[in-house]
């Protein structure tokens, strides 16, 4: 596993204010948190892990950059977590994208990657919590992009990480605003809990 590249990319919620100027620096979010405890347990296997997140990226962001910040990269295994502005722009700035743009770009992507990469491929639900109680209204845009998801990581087999439905099973134990503030971004502790439950996923089918 020696030399292993994996590739966080998303947006915001990936990114989590990491450094433009090192190329190195995962942020402090999940990508980090992933990269410490897998290296910690296996520090022999030297994995390199790279975060090409960009905040307020949509999926046609992606599209864009996707030979710079993947092709070019050459990942073995790229995590994908990508949506949730493609439906906030709708209620912002009244700038939406289409259930079938979404699909389109995100269909883009992922053929790509196929055709000209090996890399395994991880993609994470989209999420919003249900606070402040404006996110309630973001559902109806919001759940038919998760839904695409579902269908590509099903058509293309990858490997599928459901956060919206893992961060609802969260807040039934704890408030919303303790896994995300705004409903959007995760706190450290919601941060926690992606990184948690994408290492579960990875090392229980065996990726890494």
């Amino acid at each position: 596993m020696n030399d292993t590249v994996v590739l966080f990319q998303g947006d915001s919620v990936t990114d989590c204010c990491r450094s433009r100027e090192n190329t190195d620096d995962l942020g402090p979010g999940y990508p980090m948190m992933i990269a410490s405890a897998f290296s910690s347990k296996y520090p022999e296997e030297r994995v390199k892990f790279i975060n090409r997140g960009i905040s307020g990226n949509r999926t046609r962001d992606l599209v864009t950059r996707w030979q710079k910040d993947c092709l070019d990269i050459k990942p073995d295994l790229v995590s994908i977590l990508i949506g949730i502005n493609d439906t906030w722009r709708r209620f912002d700035s009244n700038d939406p994208t289409s259930v079938e743009s979404f699909e389109a770009n995100y269909r883009d992507i992922l053929s790509r990657t196929r055709e000209n990469t090996d890399a395994l491929i991880v993609l994470m639900e989209p999420f919003v919590l249900q606070y402040p109680e404006d996110r309630l209204a973001w559902r109806e845009d919001l759940d038919p992009k998760i839904q695409v998801v579902r269908k590509l990581a099903l058509e293309f087999e990858t490997a599928l990480i459901p956060l919206d439905g893992i961060f609802a099973q969260a807040c039934c134990r704890r408030e919303p605003q303790f896994w995300a503030a705004d409903g959007v971004h995760p706190t450290q502790f919601g941060h926690a809990l992606i990184a948690r439950t994408w290492l579960d996923t990875v090392e229980e089918l065996g990726l890494l």
